[in-house]
């Protein structure tokens, strides 16, 4: 059963990946870079401060980079030390069937920090801006969306790698959300 699940996400890795061509490729490669989003994350602060204040900003600030972190390590912990699966462009068989676009190929890839970051950062920002932007929730998922579909566009990630990285990511934003709600009574009620 395990065996014909892998068989099943490889397969539907090369389709997915089949879809590409030249011309969309700088596109994915944009929005798969890291980088390309600190207007987005630069825009929300903003938002967040307008919103909610300085003081909930400052705490906001120091969650997010501990929600970035934790996605992270434990990202890394299945990666290179439960898991240990490797990308797509590290394996000899499917080298000749896949669009390999990304500069680079780490050598594990389950699952995805890229997908479960973007959507730990969609999640809580959707949430802690839901009462002031109804409609900002959806526009972060669908970001955050793309973000994951870039990585198996490029060639780095398997559909797998994907899904368990947003499922994390989702999982990682609605804690860290409840975790800021808990500090502010506590340090912001006063």
């Amino acid at each position: 059963m395990f065996k014909e699940l892998l068989y099943s996400d490889e397969q539907l890795f090369i389709f997915l990946n089949s879809l590409g061509n030249d011309s969309w490729d700088s596109f994915w490669l944009i929005i798969t870079d890291k980088l390309t989003f600190i207007p987005l994350y630069a825009i929300l602060l903003f938002l967040i401060y307008r919103k909610l204040g300085i003081k909930s900003l400052l705490i906001i600030v120091v969650i997010v980079a501990i929600m970035i972190t934790f996605t992270d390590q434990i990202t890394n912990l299945f990666k290179y030390i439960l898991i240990k699966r490797p990308r797509p462009c590290r394996e000899d068989h499917l080298q000749e069937v896949i669009r390999f676009v990304a500069s680079g190929c780490g050598r594990y890839g389950f699952f995805s920090g890229h997908a479960a970051n973007s959507m730990a950062a969609a999640v809580f920002a959707g949430l802690l801006l839901k009462p002031h932007y109804k409609n900002l929730v959806f526009i972060l998922l669908f970001w955050s969306a793309l973000v994951a579909y870039s990585r198996i566009y490029v060639g780095v990630h398997y559909p797998l790698d994907i899904v368990c990285g947003l499922f994390f990511g989702g999982f990682a934003g609605f804690l860290f959300y409840k975790l800021y709600h808990v500090i502010r009574d506590k340090f912001l009620s006063v």
